[in-house]
């Protein structure tokens, strides 16, 4: 058996060996003639898999390591019955981590208070339900907007224009330019909504936001936006990158963790698929300097401890806004470098807090977020 791999799926020769001869490729190289006489393909995000790229070859199994799956054609693996695997909510977690480090710099840095503002999140998925409960935690008044949640369940959830008037908003929705609800260009005419002074974030995918209506308004409505996704990428609009608070290549959700899971759940399902028994267990090693210490009474000061030991979302933000300085043609190639030279990034759920006895707000962030509590 011949399995085709993208070379930025964590272990992916000690886990898929097993099965047969691995090749790893560039997920932006991987072509009909390469997978000519394949039988398995495992991508990420970046890899757009359709009738083009499998027509006329042996693959039999798809997956896609990763929770979206718009660069997937999931009628033409129907129809040509490929069995098709992706990894919900693998990364949820990370994504979420990365919200929180960039709003606990933003109040950290500008000296904001956290008391009776407001939090639109725009997508209850995976992602959205996590942000959503540590919103709660934190104090946030959260405004939750998500159409086909509220019609398939029921549930009362707020319109995109509560949503949108907010003073920290987030995306997490998929991509859908099609259907009932379609998530192409969610925030562009609509822009004006959005109240002046607030924090934008989109870390779901590039094109759920109007990359050029955000960059002729931000300026008028005095709006801090974070962007880990961009419309083209890995191209970009530089004068976007330029002015944004945190500027990301698309590595919201690439914690070790969070790729080692994507991993794991290909893995199994290749199994299924081939019936065979699961054997391959990930290692991950501990993480040493794991502890947290904060003798504070302060949400926001408690929030950028954490992140500063953590994260430091800046250090990406930084990496990616070298290429400012790069000539044109060059820029994409950097983008995708550094989604595959990523840093060693681990989740919360390795670290412990060392706090204050006696205040229970704490005590309930730090579980929301997953940290051990030690109380001194």
């Amino acid at each position: 058996m011949k399995l085709i791999i993208d070379e930025n799926i964590s272990f992916a020769e000690e886990a898929f060996s097993q099965f047969g001869e691995i090749h790893l490729y560039n997920g932006r190289e991987i072509t009909n003639e390469i997978l000519s006489d394949a039988d398995v393909l495992l991508v990420r995000s970046i890899t757009n898999v359709n009738g083009d790229l499998l027509k006329g070859t042996k693959v039999k199994f798809v997956g896609t390591a990763t929770i979206g799956t718009d660069h997937i054609d999931l009628q033409y693996l129907q129809k040509e019955n490929i069995r098709f695997a992706f990894a919900p909510g693998c990364n949820s977690w990370a994504v979420t981590e990365y919200v929180y480090s960039a709003i606990s710099h933003f109040i950290y840095q500008n000296k904001i208070g956290l008391t009776d503002k407001s939090f639109g999140i725009v997508g209850i998925g995976n992602i959205g339900k996590k942000v959503s409960r540590i919103a709660e935690q934190i104090g946030f008044d959260v405004k939750r907007n998500d159409p086909p949640r509220q019609e398939a369940e029921g549930l009362d959830f707020n319109s995109l224009s509560e949503a949108l008037d907010s003073d920290f908003i987030t995306f997490h929705v998929p991509i859908n330019k099609t259907g009932k609800y379609p998530t192409f260009h969610l925030l562009g005419e609509n822009i004006g909504l959005i109240k002046p002074d607030s924090f934008v974030i989109n870390s779901s995918r590039g094109p759920v936001v109007d990359n050029q209506k955000l960059l002729e308004n931000y300026k008028r409505q005095n709006l801090t936006y974070v962007l880990d996704v961009w419309e083209n990428e890995p191209q970009y609009i530089p004068e976007l990158l330029s002015n944004s608070f945190v500027g990301t290549p698309h590595i919201a959700g690439y914690s070790f963790e969070g790729k080692v899971n994507g991993t794991t759940m290909l893995y199994n399902q290749l199994c299924e698929f081939l019936d065979v028994k699961s054997t391959w267990e990930p290692k991950l090693p501990k993480v040493d300097d794991n502890e947290i210490e904060y003798s504070g009474d302060s949400v926001e000061e408690l929030l950028y401890t954490i992140f500063r030991k953590s994260y430091l979302i800046f250090e990406d933000s930084n990496r990616l806004k070298k290429a400012l300085n790069l000539p044109e043609h060059e820029r994409g190639k950097h983008f995708d470098k550094l989604r595959k030279e990523y840093p060693f990034r681990r989740e919360l759920n390795n670290y412990k807090a060392v706090i204050k006895k006696g205040n229970e707000q704490f005590n309930k962030i730090l579980n929301a977020f997953r940290i051990e509590t030690i109380l001194r």
